[in-house]
Order: C-alpha cells, then sequence, then structure tokens
C-alpha cells in the first residue's frame, strides 16, 4: 500500500498525528527510522548476548520479521519486532539439555503455535483469549517469567560485582534524570557505561573484533528435532499473544481508529511465522516492541513507512561481522547489571497488568492462580515425565490457568447453588428469604457478591 503525504511531508500540526498510511518526505521518514533502530536496538541485541545467540544473526531475522510483519497487516499496524525476552529462560534450559540446535526447534515450533492461533483469531476473534486468560492470569504469567530469571541475572553480578554495579547505577540515574528519548535508552546507555569501565580495566578482548569483517552473512544455523524442550517454550505462546494483542489494542488507541483492532489475528499470524522463521535460521525469537511505541507516542509519528526503514537498517547491520563481534564482547559484568534491572522490569510488567485492570487480590480466585504461580516460578519448579522437562516457567503457567479457571467455575456453582436455594426460602416471603442470606453470609464469611473475605 503505498503512503500518502501528511500536509506538506515537513511539518505536523500539535493537534495532529502522521497516521500508518502517511508518510512525511523520505529524509524525514528515514530519521524517524533510525530512531526506531535506536530505541529496539538495546533489548533486542542483549537476547542474544544473554543465551549465546549470533547477535548478527538476531538482527536479521528482526528485520526479515519486522517487513514480514508489515506486509501481513498490510501496512496498518506500526510495529517493530524485537528479540522477545520471554524466551530467555526456556532457550538456556533447552541449550543445557539439547544444544544451540535444541532451543531452535523450541522457538520454531513457538512460532508455529502462534500463527495457528492468528489464523484461529482470523474467524473467531479475540473473545476466548479474553475468558482464556484474565489479567489476573495474564499479568501472573509475565510476571514469573522475569522473577524466574533472577538468579541468572545475580550469577553474571557476581563475576564483576563493581562493573555491574556502575551499569545499574547508570541506568536508574539516567532513567529519573532524564526526559523522552534518552529516558527510554537508559538499558542502552547504561551499557555503554558499563563496556567502557570495562575496556578501560583491561576486561574486554577486541582480537575478535580485529580479525572480524567488515563485510559478510550472518551465522545461519538450522533445528534439531528435540519434542523434549516443546513444554519448555509453551507457556510461552501465551505471552506473546497477550503482548501482540495489547500491542494492535494500544496503537488503535493512541491512533483513534478501532478498525486497526481487526488486524489482531494478521499481527499473531506475522509474529508467529516470524519467530519459526528466526527459529529456522538461527535467530532470536520476536515480539512487538512497547519501547517503539513509546518513540511513536513521543513523536506522534505512526507511520509503517518509518518500520521499513528500521526494519532495513536492522538487515545491513547484521551484514557487518565486525558489529556481532563487538557485541559478543559485552562482559558478564555490565550483562549483570542490565539483567538485574531488566528481569525485575520484566516480573513489575506483569503485576503493573493487575494494576491496570483492577485485579481484586481481595477474592481467593485471585489469590491462590497468582500465588502458586509466582512461587512454582520463581522457584523453577522443575519436574520430568519421560524424556519431558516442565520447568517452573511452564508448570507456573499452568497453575495460573488451571487453579484460576477451577476456582471461578467452583465460584459459580457456588453462587448458583446459593441463588437456587434463595429461590425456594422466597416462596414464603422476602423477609424470610433476605434474613436467610444474611445469616449464609454471616456463618461461612461469603461475600454475597462472589469470593471469600479475605
Amino acid at each position: 500500500m503505498p503512503w500518502s503525504l501528511h500536509g506538506d511531508g515537513k511539518t505536523v500540526a500539535a493537534d495532529a498525528i502522521v497516521r500508518p498510511e502517511e508518510r512525511l518526505s523520505w529524509p524525514r521518514t528515514i530519521g524517524f527510522g533510525g530512531q526506531h533502530v535506536v530505541a529496539m536496538f538495546g533489548a533486542t541485541f542483549l537476547v542474544p548476548i544473554i543465551t549465546g545467540f549470533p547477535p548478527s544473526t538476531t538482527l536479521l531475522f528482526s528485520g526479515l520479521g519486522t517487513l514480514l510483519f508489515l506486509l501481513l497487516t498490510r501496512n496498518r499496524v506500526p510495529s517493530y519486532l524485537g528479540s522477545s525476552f520471554a524466551f530467555i529462560a526456556p532457550i538456556q534450559a533447552s541449550m543445557t539439555e539439547g544444544g544451540m540446535g535444541a532451543a531452535l526447534f523450541g522457538i520454531m515450533v513457538t512460532g508455529l503455535l502462534l500463527a495457528a492461533v492468528g489464523l484461529l483469531v482470523n474467524v473467531t476473534g479475540t473473545g476466548w483469549i479474553d475468558a482464556l486468560m484474565p489479567p489476573v492470569v495474564t499479568g501472573a504469567i509475565i510476571a514469573l517469567i522475569g522473577f524466574n530469571l533472577g538468579g541468572v541475572a545475580s550469577s553474571n553480578y557476581e563475576q564483576a560485582p563493581w562493573i555491574a554495579t556502575l551499569t545499574l547505577a547508570t541506568i536508574v540515574v539516567v532513567a529519573v534524570l532524564f526526559r523522552g528519548l534518552a529516558a527510554r535508552l537508559s538499558i542502552l546507555i547504561g551499557v555503554a557505561v558499563g563496556y567502557a569501565a570495562a575496556a578501560v580495566s583491561g576486561a574486554i578482548d577486541f582480537a575478535p573484533v580485529s580479525d572480524a569483517a567488515w563485510i559478510g552473512l550472518p551465522e545461519l544455523t538450522t533445528p534439531d528435532v528435540s519434542w523434549s524442550v516443546v513444554p519448555m517454550f509453551l507457556p510461552v505462546v501465551l505471552v506473546l499473544i497477550a503482548e501482540n494483542v495489547g500491542h494492535v489494542k494500544s496503537v488503535a488507541h493512541l491512533v483513534g481508529d478501532d478498525s486497526i483492532n481487526a488486524r489482531t489475528g494478521n499481527a499473531l499470524l506475522a509474529d508467529g511465522l516470524a519467530t519459526a522463521l528466526a527459529g529456522a535460521g538461527g535467530g532470536s525469537a520476536t515480539t512487538t516492541y512497547g519501547e517503539n511505541i513509546g518513540v511513536m507516542t513521543a513523536t506522534r509519528i505512526f507511520s509503517t513507512a518509518a518500520y521499513w526503514v528500521a526494519g532495513l537498517f536492522a538487515i545491513l547491520l547484521s551484514l557487518s561481522p565486525k558489529v556481532g563481534a563487538l557485541l559478543n564482547t559485552i562482559p558478564a559484568g555490565v550483562l549483570g547489571g542490565v539483567t538485574v534491572a531488566l528481569y525485575g522490569l520484566i516480573g513489575l510488567i506483569g503485576i503493573k497488568v493487575w494494576i491496570d485492570n483492577g485485579v481484586d487480590f481481595g477474592r481467593p480466585v485471585n489469590q491462590y492462580p497468582a500465588a502458586a504461580a509466582l512461587i512454582i516460578g520463581i522457584g523453577d519448579l522443575t519436574l520430568n515425565a519421560g524424556e519431558m522437562t516442565f520447568t517452573g516457567i511452564a508448570l507456573g503457567t499452568v497453575a495460573a490457568v488451571v487453579i484460576y479457571h477451577v476456582m471461578a467455575g467452583l465460584e459459580r456453582w457456588r453462587n448458583g447453588s446459593a441463588d437456587a436455594g434463595q429461590s425456594g426460602v422466597e416462596t414464603s416471603g422476602a423477609g424470610a428469604a433476605s434474613g436467610a442470606k444474611a445469616s449464609r453470609v454471616e456463618e461461612v464469611g461469603v461475600d454475597p457478591e462472589g469470593g471469600r473475605q479475605a
């Protein structure tokens, strides 16, 4: 779809926005595309560094995935597909068990499942997603994924405490003192400061960077079929669903165009295919990026043309082995400082889901699913069934979904039984019914609107 020029292509009125199907002049569009690259870069390259994947390969599939997303959503949903942090724990666990090939197989299967969900949503709509994953469940799953990674962050931190502390302190200071894009790039700035300190102290070996060529193809790796790792990845499908649905809803709200929500199924399909493509070639799994929503909110430029530029920029960066070699020199201490903040923030996103949706934790039907899921995830409960391994993230996700729906079903049954009994008493008079209901509440401590009193 060609973009129409917004106004004169040079200025945007204070009360106007550049819509997805519009663009500014190409020099300005290229500038905004570069800004999206900067916004996504810090998080996107960190995932392969943490998991041991080639950074250049991840950048390649991130750029390709973004272009695929724009094509399948017909340039109506502005989004950059960067590396998904939800995959870090299952990737690390599966690499321990079967190496990088097994991890890539898990990523590919996850992507295909997400694509299948996208096709289903195109047929049925998103109502069943809201029913399966109410906010208490969604928040619990996102939170446990972040907190599950706490041990990894601590391990990296301990390898170079002073560099890790400097990195973390920089992130904190930049986030609170700066505004706009600089504040959103606090992670990237923290990495730069920590990296510079490590370089000055002689903790970095630059020989691989010197030996790397300026131009060359990224390293490609094919997956190894390993069904035993698949259970570790299945919960991530739910997280990706929540992220994509939330992204589309956010863009529709910001642009003021509800018709964008009709692209939800295609967004899920596109992210699923992009993730499967990355898994097939050796890249990190992808997801829609909130960092870039922040850029759009600040600039009021929602043009998908800028995202085409960003995707092409990422592909060009991936064609420089020297860039990949440089990224691979980031020391563990820097990663420790970054991940202490980053993994905690992932956990807090889940908690924010609860707050934003007003989840009532005075009700047991909300208390126990979240409580059980968090402890299982943080403690990383791991169970084996034959060749299949179920980690804390998988088991915590199952616990959140199953416990919630079992308790919600029992709550509805209880309230239905109470209502049936009440109707029988009401034949003898409204006063008697009212007294019986009050008596039941008093005896067992039940809130008549549902849920026991905490």
